[in-house]
């Protein structure tokens, strides 16, 4: 696994001398050399990367990456330019051109959302080819919950986008009375019209932002395809 090398590092540090990382980085380890294992190595932490804890305005927390061929890079509910956009994916951008007016892209690359501090995180940051769910409970919801955690102790307003049951259960950690924590059902084609549709997460997220002096996110995630 590539080392984080921005100030996450510092943040994260008690974890990797904690008994369960030993065993998680092993076990990772071991993974990637004997199956195919989501995202590359090299994209693991791709959410730290692109977002330094400094920069964190908002976050969106996942359950584990996509299983399928070049989908995954590190970033919940993102897929790779070239991959279709996937179901949950695809209502997102549905409940974004209702609440924002924004256009429905060509794509499901969310890099520009990382990069404007929107922390696109994963409770579980690895997965063997095909098989959903298939690192979970071997450490990674340890390390990504301190993570949490330690966004929820920042000293500056934060929005929590959580969708469906097993985000909103991260709600328990998160009781720092300066961030905004808004919870809709997951946009999953079973749960998307239980109230995804329609809860304005977009523009509430920004309007807070604004009324904390905060630049909002621009959502709008552009089309890539030369020939649009």
């Amino acid at each position: 696994m590539p080392p984080i090398s921005n100030d996450w590092a510092k943040a994260l540090s008690p974890e990797y001398k904690k008994e369960y990382y030993k065993k998680l980085f092993d076990f990772i380890g071991k993974e990637y050399a004997s199956h195919e294992i989501f995202p590359p190595g090299d994209d693991i932490f791709n959410a730290f990367h692109l977002t330094p804890l400094k920069d964190v305005k908002c976050v969106i927390i996942g359950q584990d990456p996509y299983h399928n061929v070049g989908q995954a890079h590190g970033l919940c509910f993102s897929v790779k330019p070239e991959v279709e956009i996937p179901p949950s994916l695809v209502n997102i951008y549905k409940e974004l051109h209702d609440d924002l007016g924004c256009y429905i892209p060509d794509n499901g690359y969310l890099v520009k959302w990382a990069e404007q501090g929107v922390l696109m995180l994963n409770a579980v940051l690895t997965v063997r080819a095909h098989q959903a769910a298939s690192h979970q409970n071997k450490g990674w919801e340890e390390f990504t919950d301190a993570a949490i955690r330690i966004v929820n102790e920042q000293d500056r307003p934060i929005v929590f986008l959580l969708w469906g049951g097993f985000a909103q259960k991260k709600a328990a950690m998160l009781n720092n009375p300066k961030h905004l924590i808004l919870k809709a059902p997951h946009p999953s084609p079973l749960s998307v019209y239980r109230g995804f549709y329609g809860c304005k997460h977009f523009s509430k997220a920004n309007e807070f932002l604004k009324a904390n002096g905060i630049t909002p996110i621009d959502w709008q995630i552009e089309n890539l395809k030369s020939n649009i």
